[in-house]
Formats: C-alpha cells, structure tokens, sequence
C-alpha cells in the first residue's frame, strides 16, 4: 500500500514535470482556440499548453500507478476497476494565462473513493506549490493555516468573474449580497485564492459553474490548512458545481446563511 510520502513525492514529480510544459508556453504568443460557451459568456479558451501539460502528467501516473484511473479536463477519462481515481486540471485558469497573469495554476488530486488522499495547487511562474492531505497544508514543505476570522464584516472575499461567470443574475444577486458586507473584495484570482485561504490572506471564496477537476485538488488544500470546502447550501462539493471555501468554519455559516436568505 503507498504512504502518504510516496505521494507527495509523486505529486511533486507531476508539478515539476507540468511546470516544464506549462512554463515554456506562458507569455509567449499563443493560438486560443474556445470550447463554446462557459456560463455568461461564448468563450471557453484552451490552448496548446492546457492540452501537452495534462498529456505528460497523464504519461507519469499510467507509468507509476498503472491501476489507477485518471480524470482531467482536456482528455478523455480512463477508468479501471481500483477505488483510485487521479483528477486534473493541467491548467486552471486560462483566462489568466493567455492574459500573463499568473494567478493560474496546476491541480491534481489523488481520491480512494470518496476520500481525498492528496490534492495541490501549483503556480509554477511564483514557484508556490501547496500541497493537502489529511494531515495537513504546506506552502513550499512549509507548514500553512487558515486565518481566524468569525465574521462577514472582517472578511477578504473573492470570486474569478464576478459578471461573466456566474451561471444568471440569481448567483450574481447572492454573491454580492454576501460580498457587499465583506471588508474587502479582490477577484480574478482563479485557484490562487483558494490557495490564498489556506495560507492565511484571504477568508472566502465563492464561485459556480466549477466542474470536478475545478475543485477536487484544492479541497485537500483548503482542509488541510483548517478551511472548509462546500456547495452554496453547506453540503460536500463532489462534482463541483456551486462552491464556498472558507478559512474559519463560523464564518462558513454566515456565509451560507447569506447565500440562501430571500430578499
């Protein structure tokens, strides 16, 4: 049976390798192609670099764990009869990465079943590798935690695009109902202000329309580092959908309190 080191050296193995190919490609002339329409908007970008970067991360886990399936956003899920399930997002956050920003980053994860047994958040630009498991989140091997923080009105709130991805104008309403009573708002980050909570600088994110491997490998981040992961109605995010991330559990209940009060 492998170890939790193992996977964590493993997983490193697979940042490295994804940075080598995600790297080359960033603030480079690039063609964008779109998938079609993603929430408010006609355009789903990906690129060359989305493609090549899950095809070598897939290439190291078919060598190393043979028996395991893999599921990632830009190729086809290969499933084998194991609990073991690998879920990628070889680049999350396009918009960001055609733009230069480097607010985007690598996430995989590693579930038996239902249970998360590594997940990370990569931004190979910053060199900041978070990693999650069960007993824990660090930055870089060192140790990270969720900040305190038991109210709205103390509150730093994020989301990737507040105007174009939310699915109508109901989530739009809700998210600034809740952003509206927040200390303070900074948004566009993509997976990097999942990873912001973790590490202590920001205290919630709010998001929808996410797909699986949108969340999968930042819910052991977020949890290990003390946060809490959930849909809008405070139950388990599974296959991604509407998300809220928090550092502090208290103020997770504020915040799904104010998601669902009818005006």
């Amino acid at each position: 049976m492998s170890t939790e080191n193992e996977y964590i050296d493993f997983i490193n193995t697979l940042g490295d390798a994804a940075a080598d190919v995600s790297l080359k490609f960033f603030k480079k002339p690039l063609e964008v192609l779109s998938k079609g329409q993603k929430l408010g908007t006609d355009f789903d970008p990906v690129t060359v670099a989305d493609r090549n970067t899950e095809f070598v991360i897939r290439e190291l886990i078919r060598e190393k764990y043979p028996t395991h399936s893999i599921m990632g956003e830009e190729h086809a899920d290969e499933q084998n009869n194991g609990d073991m399930t690998w879920i990628i997002d070889p680049i999350d956050g396009t918009r960001a990465y055609i733009t230069g920003v480097p607010t985007w980053g690598t996430l995989i994860a590693l579930k038996n079943g239902d249970n998360h047994e590594i997940g990370m958040i990569d931004q190979p630009y910053l060199k900041e590798r978070f990693i999650g498991t069960p007993n824990g989140s660090t930055m870089n091997g060192k140790s990270i935690k969720c900040r305190p923080c038991d109210t709205i009105f103390n509150a730093t709130i994020s989301t990737t695009d507040p105007l174009q991805l939310f699915k109508d104008d109901d989530e739009q309403d809700r998210f600034f109902r809740v952003a509206a009573g927040a200390k303070m708002m900074r948004n566009g980050y993509d997976c990097y202000a999942y990873a912001m909570v973790a590490m202590g600088f920001m205290d919630v994110v709010i998001e929808s329309g996410l797909e699986a491997y949108d969340i999968q490998g930042i819910i052991p981040v977020v949890e290990g580092a003390g946060g809490i992961v959930t849909n809008w109605q405070g139950d388990k995010v599974t296959a991604g959908g509407q998300v809220v991330a928090c550092g502090d559990k208290r103020l997770h209940e504020q915040v799904i309190g104010l998601l669902n009060t009818s005006i």
